[in-house]
């Protein structure tokens, strides 16, 4: 049995959300379909969408919120290959791994307005604030890179 060749496939361009609460602290997610590995929120970027509509689509689809004002834009894309068990599974199997875009915005709600289930295909099964420091403790080992970067990116705000 021949192995597949997933090389010629492409990245899908995403944006990633590190949401800060007024204590700087930044929301994250715990998955889902993958308990234990938790996240920031992050979703694609659809054909004629810029990444700030898809930013607070995305915060709205995966939080049940929009409110949020976003405080910067990272002017590099950053990128992170799929684990070989993932290859061909996720995202119908159409990508590699995922280019971000990643915003750092300041959370203008309240913890009331924060609701995981708003979507019918929600991503999370809980939420929490947690310092920026401390989300690479959370995350799966494959982000990990990804997140040290982003750590960096947003360390001032």
């Amino acid at each position: 049995m021949s192995k597949t060749d997933y090389s010629h496939l492409p990245y899908r361009a995403c944006v990633g959300i590190a949401l800060f609460n007024d204590d700087n602290n930044v929301f994250v997610g715990e998955r889902l379909d993958n308990p234990g590995a938790w996240q920031l929120p992050q979703g694609g970027i659809d054909d004629g969408e810029t990444v700030e509509q898809a930013f607070f689509r995305e915060m709205q689809e995966e939080i049940g919120t929009d409110k949020a004002e976003i405080i910067k834009i990272h002017d590099e894309v950053m990128r992170y290959d799929l684990p070989p068990h993932l290859l061909g599974k996720l995202w119908s199997g159409k990508y590699c791994g995922q280019e971000q875009t990643w915003v750092a915005a300041r959370f203008t709600g309240t913890d009331a307005d924060i609701n995981i289930y708003y979507d019918r295909f929600p991503e999370f099964k809980a939420w929490q604030w947690v310092g920026l420091n401390e989300i690479l403790n959370l995350i799966v080992p494959f982000k990990r890179d990804t997140y040290r970067q982003v750590i960096e990116a947003f360390k001032d705000i």
